[in-house]
């Protein structure tokens, strides 16, 4: 079919207001910029931290993806995920190194590096709490060698002649670890291995002890908003050591990186956003701090994001531009 004139000069208009359309959007108008959204509340709220700056500051558009941790790093791989705020590297391990060789997707380095996992006890069992009226009931508690003097201070109830040990989830790797811990140190001589259903329960059980002042010992890790409400010490151990953790994990638990993915893919068409997140860096504080939150005022994890950029404009506004932040701010 022959365009007639008027067609053509029709047809020319529409792909010139096009094209100017196009450049007046830029980068922007590309497909949405994809967040591995994972079941663990930190991440859901750090990925609404980077969506509403890229958004309002940016002009990208962003979506969540649910999923594990190896099926959103396969995704990356594939190019159906861009972002991963939290890569608990070590956790997973060999779909991590499969994902850095195939050169499809890049590490960022830290989210923050300090994650931990440990034994705790509350503050105010070493040092009270005066305010509280809590007198100091183990003053001389510093490491896990000083526990077997505390057996009672810690007693079972359902086997009083026993401390509890408050252990981690059934069903978690974490569980069995803390068992060989306590044989290492000899302590399943002295304490029971109370291992909880769900984390509701564990978290449960420290967070009623904390409310009446009682003793509580046992496994916990971070950052979780548990942590960021309640002030616990943490026991001393033998510093990690690979060979005397595989030999008996009589030693404190390794770190783990929580690093953050992107695609190639990302850094080549939002060469901007993956800057963004290359200088995006929190720490174990902060994050304790945003989920304890998010708890205590059962905020979504988009309320926690917004109220983090106006508890910290100081850091965040260092990861970007002062015109990004100009706009982030006024959005919010």
């Amino acid at each position: 079919m022959r365009f007639t004139r008027p067609a053509r000069w029709a047809s020319a208009l529409l792909l010139l207001l096009s094209m100017v359309f196009a450049g007046s959007v830029g980068a922007a108008s590309n497909k949405p910029i994809i967040f591995a959204d994972m079941s663990w509340d930190s991440i859901m709220v750090h990925n609404r931290i980077v969506a509403f700056i890229i958004g309002h500051g940016m002009g990208y558009e962003s979506e969540f993806v649910p999923g594990s941790t190896p099926v959103m790093v396969k995704a990356m791989m594939l190019g159906d995920v861009d972002v991963d705020m939290e890569s608990w590297t070590q956790n997973v391990q060999e779909v991590y190194d499969e994902a850095i060789a195939s050169g499809r997707v890049i590490d960022l380095g830290p989210n923050y590096p300090d994650s931990w996992q440990g034994w705790l006890v509350p503050t105010y069992v070493i040092k009270g709490d005066p305010e509280r009226g809590i007198e100091p009931m183990a003053p001389d508690l510093r490491s896990v060698a000083d526990l077997p003097r505390y057996r009672e201070l810690f007693r079972d109830p359902e086997n009083p002649d026993m401390g509890r040990f408050y252990n981690a989830i059934a069903g978690w790797q974490a569980t069995a670890f803390n068992e060989r811990k306590l044989a290492a140190y000899g302590l399943d001589k002295h304490f029971t291995s109370f291992v909880a259903g769900s984390d509701a329960a564990l978290s449960g059980s420290m967070l009623r002890a904390y409310e009446r002042g009682k003793p509580w010992f046992g496994y916990y890790w971070g950052p979780t908003w548990v942590l960021g409400m309640l002030d616990m010490t943490p026991l001393e151990e033998p510093a990690y050591d690979a060979k005397t953790w595989d030999e008996s994990a009589a030693c404190a638990f390794p770190s783990v990186e929580v690093n953050k993915l992107v695609t190639t893919d990302l850094a080549e068409r939002a060469p901007e956003v993956v800057e963004l997140l290359r200088r995006y860096t929190t720490t174990l504080a902060l994050n304790n701090e945003f989920l304890a939150y998010m708890k205590q005022n059962k905020a979504t994890a988009e309320d926690t994001a917004k109220w983090f950029l106006r508890e910290h404009r100081d850091l965040w506004t260092g990861w970007v531009s002062p015109e990004v932040a100009r706009k982030v701010e006024a959005a919010l």
